[in-house]
């Protein structure tokens, strides 16, 4: 959930900018839900503790895939969002790039361009815990 100051200029902006599609509506400025990339993000009016972002202060980034970062890089460009970091091409096979919307969240759009084992770019894969443990022991043991 997201927070801003105008709930329905938030919605038409992000519809505007990133190309989402507005999925659920909550009272005319009270909630939106949104769909985004594979899953979806909720809008939210300022209410109690809830406060939109501050100027100069990064809480968090909200990350969405998809298809041609560049692309979508692009579009939002020309809508109005500001590009933080432009699409960069990273070892861990994704293209990415982040952009601040009307209010100042900050929005990471991520393409993938191969599938990279971890270990090929200084990561670690970590094994499930619950899936080892769900192992059947070998015959004869």
């Amino acid at each position: 959930m997201l927070t801003y100051p105008d709930v329905r200029a938030a919605v038409d902006w992000l519809v505007a900018a990133f190309g989402f599609s507005e999925r659920l509506r909550i009272g005319e400025a009270h909630r939106s839900q949104l769909r985004a990339g594979g899953g979806a993000v909720i809008i939210a009016d300022v209410r109690g503790a809830r406060c939109a972002p501050q100027p100069g202060r990064v809480t968090h980034s909200v990350m969405v895939r998809v298809d041609d970062a560049g692309a979508h890089c692009a579009h939002a460009r020309r809508h109005g969002a500001r590009i933080v970091d432009e699409p960069t091409d990273f070892p861990y096979g994704e293209r990415q790039y982040t952009a601040e919307d009307l209010a100042g969240h900050r929005w990471t759009f991520s393409e993938t361009l191969a599938d990279v084992e971890p270990e090929r770019w200084g990561g670690a894969s970590i094994p499930d815990p619950a899936a080892q443990s769900q192992r059947l022991p070998e015959p004869g043991r």
